[in-house]
């Protein structure tokens, strides 16, 4: 069977025409992305400080389970229900012992603890139990709870995108505020507990 050379030069033509574009798709993605990486730093605009669309809203309603095996002054640490968030300033935690950012935090954190006027509770995302354990063990718990997010699914239905996140909650059960990334001293104090304070103003 004869093979017709002009219909094998147009396919080789069109293949050679088509080649460019697939080494140059990386580059336009990647030029792309950083565009609107720059636009972003370029507006000044905080990440810690985008909007929630949670914000608002009532905290959804979840029951997780308690963090196995991990003790506070001897005692087993209870989990975490919508429930629990009643009649008190809460700040959720969402963290996660494989995050580098959540370590960076974590001396914060435990300052943050020492607030009398708050509850803070953590979620630990996506986790493995004997990591998380080991986690806490090593650097502190500052936590008054902890309830396990293996899969994931509280962290979907609080809007979560990584780790660390932190969620303000008024004692109606309201998410007041949300704090994305990691916290430092100075953030806390200039960020995170003016919106506290409004929360406590209004008890």
């Amino acid at each position: 069977m004869s093979v017709d050379k002009s219909e094998t030069n147009e396919t080789d033509v069109r293949q050679k025409r088509r080649f460019p574009w697939l080494v140059l798709l990386p580059l336009v993605l990647f030029a792309a992305l950083a565009g609107v990486f720059y636009k972003q730093l370029l507006s000044g605009v905080d990440p810690a400080q985008i909007p929630s669309v949670m914000v608002g809203k009532k905290a959804p309603q979840f029951k997780a389970a308690a963090l196995e095996g991990l003790l506070r002054d001897g005692q087993p640490l209870s989990g975490l229900a919508t429930a629990d968030f009643a009649g008190k300033v809460t700040i959720v935690n969402v963290f996660a012992s494989w995050c580098v950012p959540c370590r960076e935090e974590h001396p914060t954190l435990l300052k943050l603890a020492e607030d009398k006027r708050i509850r803070l509770v953590g979620i630990n995302y996506k986790d493995d139990p004997a990591n998380a354990r080991r986690f806490l063990g090593q650097i502190g718990n500052p936590y008054d709870a902890v309830g396990v997010d293996p899969s994931g699914r509280i962290g979907i239905d609080w809007g979560v995108y990584g780790v660390p996140e932190s969620f303000v909650i008024a004692p109606d059960g309201t998410i007041a505020y949300k704090f994305i990334g990691p916290m430092t001293d100075e953030t806390m104090q200039t960020v995170l507990m003016p919106q506290v304070e409004k929360v406590l103003a209004r008890k």
